[in-house]
């Protein structure tokens, strides 16, 4: 047998016994019997205080009001927009409320009337306020934490919880 023969005999020799080590490895484990299914860690339920942040006549459009929900050290916006959005309460399904604080840093934001949109100064991540605190652009790699509103028969708008994490906590579970 010349030297290249061999060598390819030796390399199908060993690829045949590799591979039937493989399968029968593969076998054992199907054999075997399944593992125990652990359970799903649960998700932490937060049980968030309501709190009336305003009244609907306190609201003039595109004007913010400043607020502190779910707590006073965390500062957000109510906004009556003007024109029906996703999320929005009230009469005109336009009013909505908003963390101020940034989720990339923490940075107080601003909102600016021409664009609808809640700025960052810090690294310039900016917030759509009508597209329920979508982020388009900037370092922030989650959107704004919005705040779940209800608006009673008197007109007074009340905050009954938070749909993201708001900067700083690692749950949103109040202390």
């Amino acid at each position: 047998m010349s030297g290249c023969n061999k060598v390819a005999e030796a390399g199908r020799r060993f690829f045949l016994g590799r591979g039937a080590l493989a399968a029968a490895g593969a076998a054992a484990v199907a054999a075997a019997p399944a593992a125990p299914a652990r359970a799903a860690p649960a998700l932490a339920q937060v049980t968030y205080p309501r709190a009336k942040l305003a009244n609907i006549r306190d609201l003039k459009p595109n004007e913010p009001l400043d607020i502190a929900y779910p707590d006073a050290d965390s500062p957000g916006v109510l906004l009556k927009l003007g024109t029906r959005v996703e999320g929005g309460v009230g009469p005109d399904g336009d009013v909505v409320a908003y963390s101020t604080l940034c989720p990339h840093k923490g940075y107080p934001m601003f909102y600016r009337t021409d664009d609808r949109t809640l700025n960052c100064p810090g690294h310039y991540s900016r917030f759509d306020c009508e597209k329920g605190g979508l982020q388009i652009w900037g370092h922030a790699t989650q959107n704004l934490a919005q705040y779940r509103l209800q608006v009673d028969g008197n007109g007074d708008i009340q905050a009954e919880g938070v749909d993201e994490l708001i900067y700083g906590r690692h749950s949103n579970v109040l202390g």
